[in-house]
């Protein structure tokens, strides 16, 4: 988590939601509301280190059941299904962005249960490839592939 705060901060993110899922490993979903803190120092830093002005909001973390509601002209859910359009063509798809919010999964992915949950809240779908990334490196590939796609 740390990794992907840091690296997501130097790209660019205004915003960094961390999402407890079924799957989200048990000590990190125990220990991440009193994690926050030293998220916010790391995006404070990785902001100083990229020459951002300010650096991304680092919230609490929300259940799953909030995530989903959580508002954006564009929304779009990051899973393994092999059946989705790739990110890049999802973005093409919904231009002009405005403002943008990209879940990315636990490690272990999302369960059938909280795809369907994102289906039910209108969220589009889309895939990063045919190979699995660890959620840091999702995190971290989706943010660019964003940037590249909206510049």
């Amino acid at each position: 988590m740390e990794w992907a705060i840091e690296k997501c901060t130097e790209l660019g993110v205004a915003r960094i939601i961390p999402v407890i899922a079924r799957r989200t490993d048990a000590r990190l979903a125990s220990s991440a509301p009193r994690r926050v803190e030293r998220w916010e120092r790391i995006a404070r830093q990785a902001s100083e280190q990229s020459r951002r002005t300010t650096p991304p909001q680092v919230q609490q973390p929300l259940k799953l059941k909030e995530a989903v509601t959580l508002t954006a002209s564009t929304r779009i859910l990051l899973a393994e299904s092999g059946q989705q359009l790739a990110l890049k063509d999802v973005l093409r798809s919904h231009a002009p962005v405005n403002d943008l919010l990209l879940a990315v999964g636990p490690e272990g992915g999302w369960t059938e249960e909280e795809l369907a949950l994102f289906s039910q809240a209108d969220w589009t779908s889309a895939s990063l490839g045919n190979t699995v990334l660890r959620a840091e490196t999702a995190a971290l590939a989706a943010t660019a592939i964003a940037l590249s796609e909206l510049s």
